[in-house]
């Protein structure tokens, strides 16, 4: 019987591994993610200058960022891709350290797969390391108070001193603070939720100085108003009226044929259209406004009622930052011209200019009485430079947000996770069976935070390690760690290193379940769907774009 033909279960096209090999498969791929942004954690990091598909080129040092350009070909690695997103869109700051956590705890799982542990029993010792180095956060952890400026100024400097604009220091900590004071919204119980997507626009204008970046209180628009010549360009105190209707004689749904069969017809026609914009306009003016803005289009007929009105026009307004601009001085966005009512109209500015930087022309509505939206002008010479600073601005107002929402520090400088190793090395003695040793492991992981920091500043890794684990060993001075630019063993709460909670907490559930899901894969299957031509090597083919001219060739509907 032995001798018949294998059974051949799986199509030839399909490769399977399985076993060991992918686990080591698997951490290998992790730890290559691992490394290429463990270069970029703390203030002595480096940048990285990518190349993206499109030929633009991104120099950052922010993690995700950095991942995000990447085309990876391993699944593995992918996840490890995936983490740095969801930490990116759930606190918004500790992008590198997660990659380089969760690296580090399938660093030290091979050791246990080599010698055949259960991958479930490492994940077990995981699952209950993570708790307890929760609760240890918990334990250290000391409450900030959210209207102290100055707290607050240390705790963002902190979390941006390890990108590129650390050497602005104040400046865009102060915008990030500024920005999200400004939108922040109290839901009662001493919650504040900030919404950064919706309500701070970041307006990125090339020129000038870094230093002349401001936080607006109110809304900048690309926009200029619709007549230059007749419309005022600066209003004080202008009474604004949003719109998301057009403002044009209104066509019909699909081609209409009027027959007309006398030639006075036409002009009848032609002054209903014209009759039924001045209406619309009329409805408008009866409130007496100055500033008229509307997401959709506006006649050259209403433009010129408006303008006689002495009223400035602004069209093809974005939806986003209608709101914004409804957000900021208190109007209602209205659909239809006949249901204003005077409390629609916005009275909460205090000057609507429109100025030139460039050769672009933007709209200002600021100096707002109690604005919920805001806009972060960002000035600087580059580009490239812009766009670095908005990476860390986003970075700087999420870690702003999460302290509104959860208000809370820990000791940053590999302090935390100092404390964190030393507790679960301790308390590893107590825990019962095979689970031991992984759990123990799993703490030593936790130094690779510090670690790292300590060899980006180039100093001697080993001899200070220890030291930091003497100061640390019985789980006591927790706030003991490095000082990232100088490499000295100092007290954070005198050098004001600090980290929030929120990303803390969040950075270790991920590190941890990441590593835990990525030992649990035992087999790949991978299947390469069509069969390739023997010349199409595996190479990747450019993405194709149509051109103008392919677009015709897709098959017509028939009329």
């Amino acid at each position: 019987m032995a001798l018949h033909a294998p059974v051949l279960v799986l199509k030839d096209s399909l490769k399977r591994e399985s076993g060991t090999k992918v686990h080591h498969a698997n951490i290998q791929a992790a730890k290559a993610v691992a490394d290429i942004i463990r270069t970029t954690l703390g203030p002595r990091s480096m940048l990285k200058m990518l190349l993206d598909a499109a030929g633009g080129i991104v120099v950052t040092n922010d993690g995700n960022c950095i991942l995000r350009e990447l085309d990876l070909a391993h699944p593995a690695a992918k996840s490890m891709i995936e983490l740095s997103r969801t930490q990116d869109e759930e606190v918004g700051d500790g992008t590198t350290s997660v990659i380089v956590l969760a690296g580090e705890m399938l660093h030290v799982a091979q050791a246990f797969i080599d010698k055949n542990y259960h991958p479930t029993v490492i994940c077990r010792a995981y699952t209950k390391a993570l708790d307890d180095a929760l609760s240890v956060l918990d334990k250290i952890a000391i409450p900030v108070d959210v209207d102290d400026r100055v707290a607050m100024l240390g705790l963002v400097k902190s979390s941006i001193g390890t990108k590129f604009t650390g050497q602005f220091g104040d400046l865009i900590a102060d915008l990030a603070i500024d920005a999200t004071t400004t939108a922040g919204v109290d839901l009662g119980q001493g919650i504040r939720e900030v919404d950064i997507k919706k309500y701070i626009k970041v307006e990125k204008v090339p020129g000038g100085q870094l230093e002349d970046s401001k936080v607006l209180k109110g809304v900048m628009i690309n926009k200029d108003v619709v007549a230059p010549g007749k419309m005022r360009r600066k209003i004080v105190n202008p009474r604004i009226i949003l719109l998301d209707c057009p403002l044009e004689y209104k066509k019909g749904e699909n081609q209409t044929n009027a027959e007309l069969m006398k030639e006075e017809d036409w002009q009848v026609m032609l002054q209903m259209e014209e009759e039924y914009i001045e209406n619309l306009c009329a409805q408008i003016l009866k409130f007496k406004p100055d500033l008229v803005i509307t997401e959709k289009g506006l006649s050259d007929l209403a433009v010129h009622y408006l303008g006689k009105a002495g009223v400035s026009a602004i069209r093809r307004l974005r939806k986003t930052d209608n709101n914004r601009i409804a957000k900021a001085c208190g109007a209602v966005i209205v659909n239809r011209p006949e249901e204003l009512q005077e409390s629609d109209v916005g009275t909460g500015a205090g000057l609507f200019e429109v100025k030139k930087f460039g050769d672009e022309f933007f709209a200002f509505i600021v100096d707002c009485k109690d604005p919920k939206a805001c806009t972060v002008l960002l000035r600087g010479a580059s580009k490239d430079v812009l766009n670095e600073v908005e990476r860390n601005l986003q970075d700087a107002m999420s870690v702003a947000r999460n302290i509104w929402k959860n208000p809370k520090l820990l000791p940053g400088g590999g302090a935390t996770e100092l404390t964190v190793s030393a507790t679960l090395k301790q308390k590893s003695s107590s825990v019962e069976g095979v689970e031991k040793w992984p759990y123990e492991a799993a703490a030593l992981a936790f130094e690779a935070i510090p670690r790292t920091l300590l060899q980006n500043c180039g100093l001697n890794v080993i001899r200070t390690m220890t030291q930091l684990q003497g100061k640390h060993a019985n789980g006591e001075n927790a706030w003991v760690g490095i000082d990232g630019s100088s490499g000295d063993i100092v007290d954070m709460k005198e050098r004001k290193i600090w980290d929030s909670y929120s990303v803390k907490a969040q950075t270790f559930k991920t590190a941890i379940e990441a590593a835990c899901m990525l030992l649990r894969i035992d087999d790949i299957v991978s299947g390469i769907k069509k069969k390739q031509a023997p010349g199409a090597s595996s190479a990747p083919k450019q993405p194709q774009i149509e051109q103008e001219g392919d677009a015709d060739n897709e098959q017509m509907i028939p009329e």
